[in-house]
């Protein structure tokens, strides 16, 4: 059962760090215009939704691997995860599912995206749904800090604690990058470093249950 366990939490983090890595790539094209903004928003949330549901069965394989000491770690990281799967999935499942459909997108020359009745869906900088995202982001961040005490500080579990805690200190800058009053490119640089963080600390997790895997 354990090595079933480790091999569905490996899978899991390589499926969140895909999506991860697919809408990283997403940001240039979007920034450079190299895509139409629809297309542009279709692959920015298609590679996210594969993040949220993965990475929640992520700490869920962690606390079912873990001793029982370090429970209470994993099982606050389970919380939160599922804060952040629930925000970010609803977010994109409505993003695909009726935004694009219908046409709506914005762009950094038309930030008020398009007109009509769908607008207060559409995932505009400082919209309704641009919140849930910070919001979701944010308790994935969150969630990623609670797991590192479960893992030593030395060997390969060195390296997942030192992605995830990278990734919980960029907490601030990236908080800032959704939330402060005025948009723009710069203010979207601040977070940055959520394009290495973040696929860092996945890619980490994917190589520690690997590595569990086979001494099972």
């Amino acid at each position: 059962m354990k090595k079933t366990i480790l091999t569905i939490g490996y899978w899991s983090a390589l499926t969140a760090f895909i999506g991860a890595v697919g809408y990283v790539a997403s940001v240039p094209l979007q920034i450079l215009n190299l895509m139409t903004p629809l297309q542009n928003a279709a692959m920015a949330f298609g590679f996210s939704l594969m993040m949220p549901v993965p990475f929640l069965l992520v700490t869920l394989a962690l606390h079912h691997t873990v001793s029982e000491e370090k429970r209470f770690w994993t099982h606050t990281a389970i919380v939160l995860a599922v804060i952040y799967a629930v925000y970010c999935t609803l977010n994109y499942v409505v993003q695909l599912a009726t935004v694009i459909p219908a046409g709506y997108f914005w762009t950094f020359e038309n930030q008020q995206g398009t007109l009509g009745p769908l607008s207060v869906l559409n995932q505009t900088p400082h919209s309704l749904f641009w919140d849930i995202d910070g919001l979701g982001y944010i308790f994935l961040n969150l969630a990623t800090i609670f797991l590192i005490p479960i893992f030593e500080k030395q060997g390969l579990q060195k390296w997942v604690r030192w992605s995830l805690m990278a990734n919980g200190l960029i907490t601030p800058f990236f908080s800032i990058a959704y939330f402060y009053p005025v948009f723009s490119v710069p203010i979207l640089m601040l977070g940055a470093p959520w394009a290495i963080t973040v696929p860092g600390s996945l890619l980490f997790l994917a190589i520690f249950f690997r590595d569990r895997r086979k001494s099972v």
